[in-house]
């Protein structure tokens, strides 16, 4: 429930905050070249001609500039070590806070021409940190700078799988198709960008709440500065917080004005002493005396050298210098020179500060990744550029999700009769089904009772209680045999909990229809002659002997219908429909674990030659048929003439029977009875396009395979169509809800789960564990691509495998039902379903076991009251 609680958050504020963030992503990858990109347009302005004569100093340049206009207030001169570098001399002028840089020539003092494209600079930065729509624009982007955070998080906490692959956390996918590759291609970039998309929300919120750069201050252990909003001078005054953070990114040379701020800053430290208007002379010889000794004093090399303009009668300049080779452009040096001394008072060195110091001194740069070093700063700015990618690709991800298909219930199979007979004796129809097959036939005795004017009511022996029994009187059962014997997981709570208890049943009359296969014989038909012989010891009268039926044979159900005519004194027609098969084109045909040390295993896939659907969790029935060289042989043995209509007609014949051909005429032929059928689950959602099945091949001996795996894996031609019919099987379908789910199998019974998953994945069901089992994980891993893709993109939030032969000591699926044991109960108290398709010897006996001894008799019981424990096992 967390996870899913995360998982709503997620995508919510995904589709709610991506599109501001996918804004701020594109401009502030922009927005972190500004420097490049400014100086490569504008090299009219940064790059000029070399003389043979050295640049105009700071002293010669104010000169310059003051008189030519008396009244120009000067702020700061900048000089470039870089000959080709222009010089910077910052002036208060209307309307910049921080003055206006003036690129000038240093050889000859003449002004260049004006930055072009800083307007389009500061309309990206403005719609970078507040949308273009001020104050409540900056809250908006602050808002979804905190829910980038969020995103960070618990993307990784949706992602985290059980077992950690490079492959899975750092690939992308490109063979995954449709949303598996979108889901894919949003979950590894989102890895690749997680680490920068945290920097920058860290980083950013600095920019956008007071709250939280305080609490950077004292998260990284340094004292905050006082921020005091100096006096108007001359034009120039202290820029808000937004003009820092645009003045922290420009070049040296167009940030001469930061030194008016650390004069100013300079005269509050010397207690706000009274200025004096210095006269140009003086100013003069303050810059020439600094620029001859400082340098010297220095001896450090440096990019560049800002003086700005003194304006108290102390004989101090402020001083700021970028490094030969700077860490980044914000790292600044500062100092203070006594021209009357000729002395450097202070000197504060960035590299001598501690990294937090520099961090908290250098937000700009950390934010745009520039702190780093440019090979980050590159990244950094592609992950940027990335976030539109995570707004579209959750967004598809959504309304894929929204495209949810409820599961339609299957019409009860019935007879409107409304001729009954007034004077009949009404019959209760119980049945105990697995794969819906009694269910069919006792709805079918219903109407075939109906039709004679019988009333009769048709419950499933789950929803029924011995005084139900008592009070109808009359009841006929119509119950399969699963498994070893057992009865369906739908009755069997009915058969634990009164099959070993006596009861008063001396006014019932019943009969019993027992299901069941004679390849089974130990089994056949047990748990109908179970109910019969507990109905007989509790002195209810049975009305005929129990009928066995053999899957489904026609004559053994024709004998039930003759006996509750017979019982009920009425003309009853039997109600059998006749199993119809349709044409399949068999499509593809894949072995899935070459080299493994169990049997082959093949991929099958058939396309519908008509209109055809069904369920997750169905069955497709085919019809088995010969090889064309067993029907060769029997037309030898028998001395037929081989035409190809009597080749095509022993098709699907059983030619093991005793009987005499006559090969003049063909009619004998209906004598023989048909190969029997074999019944696989589907592994495949109508949404597909075909229909796909998972077969063992079965080998008897070097030249003979089982009937069923030996028809489809060797012997249907892709040149032929091949008769199969799907049968619902409702005891498998999804509940029509989005609780967790819990599938459990092992070899081919991932067929059943998967066309589950599929349709949970459909419907847009995230809850779902995965619990599968097989020999070796390097052949035998079934669909591994579509099950690691599944877990990767969090439609498997639990993936467990148990592969018994790549360890000595053998590990199944029961044993990570145990291993499992707190995740298990979570599940089940939070209303999963466990769904279970396999073997029955081995692992749906131990699965059932194993969840006997976890969650205890009770609770199991309550499972399959609640229908919340589904098996399809063979």
């Amino acid at each position: 429930m967390f996870k899913k609680v995360f998982f709503q958050l997620h995508w919510f504020m995904g589709i709610t905050a991506g599109l501001v963030l996918s804004i701020m992503g594109v401009t502030g990858a922009i927005y972190s070249y500004e420097q490049q990109i400014l100086k490569w347009i504008n090299q009219d302005s940064y790059v000029v001609a070399v003389p043979e004569q050295a640049k105009l100093t700071p002293a010669e340049l104010y000169s310059h500039f003051s008189q030519q206009d008396p009244t120009l207030q000067i702020n700061s001169v900048t000089i470039v070590n870089e000959p080709s570098a222009s010089s910077t001399v910052n002036i208060a002028k209307e309307g910049h806070r921080r003055g206006y840089n003036m690129l000038v020539n240093p050889y000859t003092a003449e002004v260049l021409p004006e930055i072009r494209g800083e307007g389009f600079f500061e309309f990206v930065e403005d719609l970078h940190r507040r949308l273009t729509a001020g104050e409540i624009g900056k809250q908006i982007t602050g808002a979804c700078v905190l829910m980038l955070i969020y995103f960070v998080l618990s993307g990784i906490y949706l992602r985290w799988p059980k077992k950690h692959s490079l492959r899975q956390w750092l690939f992308v996918k490109p063979k995954l198709k449709g949303r598996n590759f979108i889901w894919d291609l949003h979950a590894v970039i989102g890895t690749w960008v997680v680490l920068f998309y945290l920097i920058f929300a860290v980083t950013g919120l600095y920019f956008s709440y007071d709250w939280w750069r305080s609490g950077m201050f004292k998260v990284m252990g340094v004292e905050r500065p006082q921020m005091q909003q100096p006096p108007m001078q001359g034009g120039g005054q202290g820029a808000p917080q937004g003009q820092q953070a645009r003045d922290e990114g420009r070049p040296q040379g167009e940030r001469a004005q930061g030194g008016e701020r650390n004069r100013q800053g300079a005269d509050r430290a010397n207690g706000q002493k009274e200025k004096v208007q210095l006269s140009p002379e003086q100013i003069n010889t303050a810059l020439t005396a600094t620029w001859a000794q400082f340098p010297q004093q220095l001896n450090r090399e440096y990019s560049s050298m800002t003086l700005n303009i003194p304006k108290s009668a102390d004989p101090k300049v402020e001083i700021q210098f970028v490094d030969a080779e700077p860490q980044h452009e914000r790292a600044r040096n500062s100092a203070t020179f006594n021209y009357a001394d000729d002395n450097i008072e202070k000197l504060e060195l960035y590299e001598d500060k501690k990294l937090n110091e520099k961090i908290m001194s250098s937000m700009l740069p950390v934010h745009r990744g520039s702190f780093m070093g440019e090979p980050y700063q590159f990244v950094a700015m592609l992950a940027s550029l990335a976030m539109p990618l995570f707004f579209i690709t959750g967004w598809m991800l959504y309304l894929k999700r929204r495209k949810q298909k409820r599961l339609t219930r299957e019409a009860k199979q019935g007879s409107n009769v409304v001729n009954l007979d007034p004077n009949a004796e009404s019959w209760m129809i119980l049945y105990a089904s697995q794969t819906g097959t009694a269910e069919q036939i006792a709805y079918n005795t219903s109407t075939a009772l109906q039709q004679a004017g019988t009333p009769t009511q048709v419950k499933a022996l789950k929803d029924v209680s011995v005084a139900d029994i008592q009070q109808a009187q009359r009841v006929l059962f119509v119950a399969s045999t699963y498994g070893t014997g057992d009865a369906p997981d739908l009755a069997s709570n009915f058969a634990k909990k009164h099959l070993k208890q006596s009861f008063d049943l001396s006014a019932v009359k019943f009969a019993v229809l027992a299901l069941g296969s004679k390849e089974y014989p130990d089994t056949f038909c047990t748990f109908g002659h179970e109910l019969n012989l507990w109905l007989q010891s509790n002195q209810a009268h049975s009305v005929m002997d129990v009928v066995e039926v053999d899957n489904g044979n026609t004559a053994d159900l024709e004998r039930w219908y003759a006996g509750l005519a017979s019982v009920t004194g009425s003309e009853i027609q039997a109600v059998i429909p006749e199993k119809t098969f349709d044409q399949w084109q068999l499509i593809s045909r894949e072995l899935l674990n070459p080299n493994s040390l169990g049997e082959p295993t093949f991929d099958l896939k058939f396309k519908a030659l008509h209109a055809e659907t069904w369920h997750a969790g169905d069955i497709a029935e085919v019809q088995c048929g010969n090889s064309v060289e067993r029907i060769a042989l029997f037309i030898e043995h028998h001395q037929l003439d081989a035409t190809e209509s009597l080749v095509y007609a022993l098709r699907y014949k059983d030619l093991t029977q005793s009987i005499q051909p006559d090969s003049n005429d063909l009619a004998w032929i209906e004598q023989l009875s048909n190969l029997p059928s074999r019944e696989y689950s589907i592994a495949s959602i109508p949404e597909d396009g075909y229909l796909q099945l998972v077969v063992r091949q079965k080998q008897i001996s070097d030249n003979e395979f089982g009937l069923g795996s030996g028809w489809l894996t060797v012997l249907a031609s892709f040149d032929e169509n091949v008769p199969l019919r799907v049968r619902t099987n409702p005891s498998f379908h999804l509940i029509d809800d989005n609780r967790p789910a819990i599938f459990i199998g092992n070899g081919t019974g991932i067929a059943g789960l998967m066309s589950l998953l599929k349709q949970r994945q459909q419907l847009g069901y995230s809850q779902n564990w995965l619990i599968f089992g097989e020999r070796q994980q390097s052949v035998d891993y079934f669909y591994q691509a579509q099950l690691e893709a599944w877990h990767q993109d969090g439609h498997l939030q639990h993936l467990d495998l148990a592969f018994s032969r790549d360890q000595e000591q053998r590990v199944y699926v029961q044993h990570l039902v145990m291993e499992h044991e707190e995740r298990l109960k979570q599940w089940i108290a939070d209303g999963a379903v466990i769904y279970v398709c396999g073997s029955i010897e081995g692992m749906a006996s131990g699965v059932d076991q194993a969840l006997t001894e976890t969650l205890g008799e009770e609770y199991m019981t309550t499972l399959r009251e609640e229908s919340r424990y589904r098996r399809d096992v063979y």
